[in-house]
């Protein structure tokens, strides 16, 4: 019994810790750098999507998306290359049908 107890804690120290490892990760990447938007490749984004349609780097269907950003070295980098460094605003909803007025 203390046997299955203690594979159980190790497993419990070791998912802890590799997500912690990989959280570190990504927001290692990200520092010193700025999201440019509309500038990445298909499957050359850096990560999630600003409309959640995906939500993992290297997930973009098309090239140059709007909601798709590409990690840049600074503001610059971005203008330079054509880029935004804020997703576009969503559109308004269009607004609720309503049935014709009954007589």
């Amino acid at each position: 019994m203390n046997k299955a107890l203690l594979s159980a804690a190790m497993a419990g120290i070791l998912t802890v810790g590799l997500a912690a490892g990989t959280q570190a990760a990504d927001s290692g990447a990200m520092t010193g750098k700025v999201k440019c938007y509309g500038i990445a490749k298909a499957g050359k984004n850096s990560c999630a999507a600003a409309d959640k349609s995906h939500s993992c780097a290297g997930q973009s269907k098309v090239d140059n998306s709007l909601v798709d950003f590409k990690l840049v070295a600074d503001d610059a980098t971005c203008t330079a290359d054509k880029g935004a460094l804020k997703p576009p605003t969503p559109a308004a909803p269009a607004p609720a049908a309503t049935a014709p007025a009954a007589k």
